[in-house]
């Protein structure tokens, strides 16, 4: 028998919110491997490591193909039928707040869509979150306050076009390496300076022009005293600022009280006064300048804030809109985006509407023929898990994440988990969430999967299967479909795959929006069946009858009532990683470059583990000698909110008095070495980051 020829698909890499293409091919024998698309304008071929190594990750080993219930296998009707009960029960009996799902940044647009719809406009809550809420939700919040809405003005061609770059914020070498690389070849092309702001020297700042390893959560101060230099350089656009924004003095007048001078700003950020005069010049004297931030600035209790601090000072000189300059928030998960794009948080509607806005509700309302639209923002991330253990959410459905390990304070997590009345898990594999659900339902991995997701420059890619859906898993978007049939809301969730969600998604971007929302892709919202399969690679908007914008606010103007972009005073409020006498290290966590997330699918793949094979706690050589540790010791780490272990490695890459413990450890590698368990989570009061 002749083998069959081998298949390759185009498709786009599951891991951060780059959104790398991929071309995946399997072949005959069923083996995968991968290479990057050279024609994917985001990548242009190249991979990382993670993603070099997607074809090692799609054996059916450990995967989820029955549902169950109580441990129990047994069939999809049994399943999706004792799933819709018990939540139309508790409706019922405790109203539509008593419910919550908490979903991935895993999950597709078309996926978050009707998820995001059943709960807002038919069960009639908004307590729907996502563990985005953990890495992006502060440049959301700060975007809306500066913009009017949440947008990434720039591309990724800016970082080739820019002459400095300042990294805050965002070990890009390893949680973005792709940008790295890209960066990198346009610092050997045209000598562009890169400023690296953190409190650890990580692999991104090997490559750097200025490493200032600032104190944790002293950004505000930092950018403050920015703003306060540009206005006495002279650098000020004051035709920008009179003509596209409000709000300039009252800024300027609290970052100069605050930050009065560059000594008083390196004095409250433990750094050299020569370094922060550098950096302020550099960027009083480079007009195209992008400032790129990411988890270090957005997980704090303050990332609001430092967000709206950084773009402050792109908005006084008016580096924004325009080639090689800009605020430039980088997302961790490959649809991030697309889940802002559908309302995917708590406090946000689809389409870029919101709760504040009554005129909206009443709009997505009219879209949906929605019987019971909620009206108000719903429990975030944070909060919703603490309704779970106190028993205001009785029922939780879990997508696509696994919040026993990823959250803060995840020892309280996991007991909300096992107080919970009633939890259903969806997802690929078994992970340490998995153990508390009543109802555990196999999803469709990535491989086997259609849809669309979007990078952190607004372009959105397709999702595309190349792989049979093993045993009884489904996609996403069908079982939530299944579950709304069955609680009795069938007619509006009769989809016949992706590409239908797809086009109502793209009709409500562009419903009775004339202009005041950026987000408009109506000229979608009749692609044909070819062209979704086809679907090149592009950014939004693309409104109908008008060409796609690549680059937004070119033209100085926002999406605001009045047209104008909004200053936001901001003060530094104490620090975002505390410490005392009995806790006098503040810890900080992140990726490791081989690894995602809680280790599901990179856990699995030998040659990714081999690197940094156990967990290690980094740890300066002043604070390991007060502690009488040495490499390759076993340290206790706690906090008022758990512990961990991990070995100790000793390196002159973290500051006195800072620590470093990667995130990624679960119970299913290490026995209580996970950073979650460590974590504060006190919340931004504006975003519901937490710290």
């Amino acid at each position: 028998m002749q083998d069959l020829p081998a298949t390759e698909v185009r498709t786009t890499c599951p891991y951060c919110g780059v959104g790398c293409g991929v071309l995946a091919r399997v072949a005959a024998d069923g083996n995968v491997t991968v290479r990057g698309d050279t024609d994917h304008p985001a990548n242009f071929g190249r991979l990382c490591s993670k993603g070099s190594a997607l074809g090692e990750t799609t054996s059916l080993e450990g995967r989820l193909l029955v549902p169950e219930i109580g441990g129990r296998e047994t069939s999809w009707d049994e399943a999706l039928d004792l799933v819709a009960r018990r939540f139309s029960e508790t409706i019922e009996k405790h109203g539509p707040d008593s419910v919550a799902f908490y979903i991935s940044g895993q999950l597709l647009t078309e996926d978050y869509y009707v998820a995001n719809k059943l709960m807002k406009g038919f069960i009639g809550s908004a307590n729907i979150d996502t563990n985005s809420r953990l890495c992006m939700a502060s440049s959301v919040a700060g975007h809306r306050r500066a913009f009017g809405e949440d947008i990434v003005p720039g591309t990724y061609e800016d970082l080739d076009q820019a002459d400095l770059v300042v990294l805050t914020g965002s070990n890009t070498a390893w949680c973005h390496p792709i940008l790295y690389q890209r960066l990198l070849a346009a610092r050997e092309a045209r000598g562009t300076k890169i400023v690296v702001i953190d409190p650890r020297r990580t692999a991104t700042a090997e490559e750097c022009d200025l490493h200032l390893a600032v104190d944790p959560g002293t950004d505000v101060l930092l950018f403050n005293g920015l703003l306060a230099h540009l206005d006495i350089a002279g650098v000020i656009d004051r035709n920008f600022v009179d003509s596209s924004t409000t709000g300039f003095a009252e800024a300027l007048s609290v970052a100069s009280a605050e930050a009065s001078s560059p000594g008083a700003v390196a004095a409250g950020c433990g750094l050299a006064e020569a370094d922060v005069r550098l950096l302020y010049e550099l960027f009083a004297a480079t007009s195209r300048t992008v400032t790129v931030y990411s988890q270090g600035v957005n997980q704090s209790a303050h990332g609001t804030d430092k967000v709206n601090a950084i773009i402050n000072c792109h908005l006084a000189t008016g580096r924004i809109g325009q080639p090689g300059m800009g605020p430039f928030s980088v997302t961790g998960q490959p649809n991030a985006m697309g889940g802002r794009e559908v309302g995917g948080l708590a406090n946000q509607l689809a389409a870029h509407m919101n709760f504040d806005r009554p005129e909206d509700v009443e709009r997505v309302e009219r879209f949906w023929s929605a019987p019971a639209m909620a009206r108000q923002a719903g429990l975030k991330a944070v909060d919703m898990f603490r309704a779970a253990g106190d028993g205001r959410a009785k029922a939780l459905w879990v997508m696509g994440t696994n919040p026993a390990v990823s959250m803060p304070d995840s020892a309280r997590v996991r007991t909300a988990l096992k107080s919970c009345e009633f939890v259903v898990v969806s997802d690929v594999t078994r992970t340490d969430t998995t153990r508390y659900a009543d109802v555990l339902l196999p999803a469709a991995a990535w491989g086997e999967k259609g849809g669309t997701v979007t990078n952190s420059e607004r372009r959105m890619s397709r999702q595309r299967p190349f792989l049979p859906v093993p045993g009884n898993a489904r996609a996403d978007w069908r079982i939530i479909c299944d579950v709304a049939q069955r609680m009795g809301f069938g007619d509006a969730f009769t989809y016949d795959g992706p590409l239908e969600i797809f086009r109502e998604h793209a009709r409500l971007s562009a419903f009775e929006n004339h202009g005041d929302r950026l987000f408009d892709i109506g000229a979608l919202a009749e692609i044909a069946d070819a062209e979704y399969e086809h679907f090149p690679p592009r950014h939004w908007p693309q409104a109908s009858g008008e060409p796609c914008a690549e680059r937004l606010l070119v033209d100085g103007r926002f999406p605001t009532p009045d047209g104008r972009a909004r200053f936001v005073a901001v003060r530094q409020e104490g620090v975002a990683l505390p410490v005392d006498a009995k806790r006098p290290i503040a810890l900080n966590s992140g990726r490791l470059r081989d690894q995602w997330h809680t280790m599901t699918r990179t856990g699995r793949v030998p040659r990714l583990m081999a690197n940094v094979p156990a967990p290690t706690l980094e740890i300066a050589p002043l604070d390991a000698h007060r502690r009488g540790l040495r490499d390759g010791d076993l340290a206790h780490i706690s906090s008022r909110y758990g512990f961990a272990r991990a070995r100790v490695t000793v390196s002159d890459n973290q500051k006195p008095g800072t620590a470093f413990l990667p995130m990624h450890w679960s119970g299913h590698f290490a026995a209580n070495a996970g950073a979650g368990s460590l974590a504060t989570p006190l919340s931004d009061p504006f975003s519901g980051h937490r710290n």
